[in-house]
C-alpha cells in the first residue's frame, strides 16, 4: 500500500518552466484506483487536459494531453517525485517533456489544495 493517496485530491501550480503551458489558474482534479492515478485539468491557459499515471512508491509515471486556450493540442510525459510539506500537503515535482512540437523539456511543481 502506498503512502500517497490521490483520490479526490485537487492540485495547483506552484512553479513552471517557461515552455510549460499550465498557469496558476489551472486546477487539477485527481482520482486513484489501486496504482492507477488519473486527473482532469482545466482553467487559465488550458481548455481541457487529461493525465494518466502509474504510482510506484513515491514516483508517478505520467502521460498527459491537453487542448490549450489557443487551441493547440499538446501531449507529454513526466516523472513526478511525490513528497509531503510540513503542512501535510502532497507536493509533486515534475520533470517533463513535450512529445510533439519541438519536444521541449521542463520542470514544474504542484501542491495539493
Amino acid at each position: 500500500m502506498s503512502a500517497f493517496n490521490f483520490h479526490n485530491k485537487t492540485f495547483y501550480l506552484v512553479e513552471n518552466s517557461e515552455s510549460g503551458k499550465v498557469n496558476a489558474d489551472t486546477v487539477f482534479k485527481y482520482q486513484q484506483k489501486e496504482n492507477v492515478v488519473t486527473a482532469d485539468y482545466s482553467g487559465g491557459t488550458i481548455k481541457y487536459g487529461k493525465i494518466i499515471a502509474t504510482l510506484d512508491n513515491d514516483i508517478l509515471h505520467m502521460l498527459y494531453q491537453c487542448v490549450t486556450s489557443e487551441n493547440e493540442l499538446k501531449a507529454g510525459k513526466a516523472i513526478a517525485k511525490i513528497s509531503y510539506t510540513k503542512e501535510n500537503k502532497m507536493l509533486l515535482k515534475l520533470n517533463w517533456q513535450w512529445l510533439n512540437g519541438n519536444k521541449e523539456k521542463g520542470v514544474s511543481e504542484y501542491i495539493e489544495k
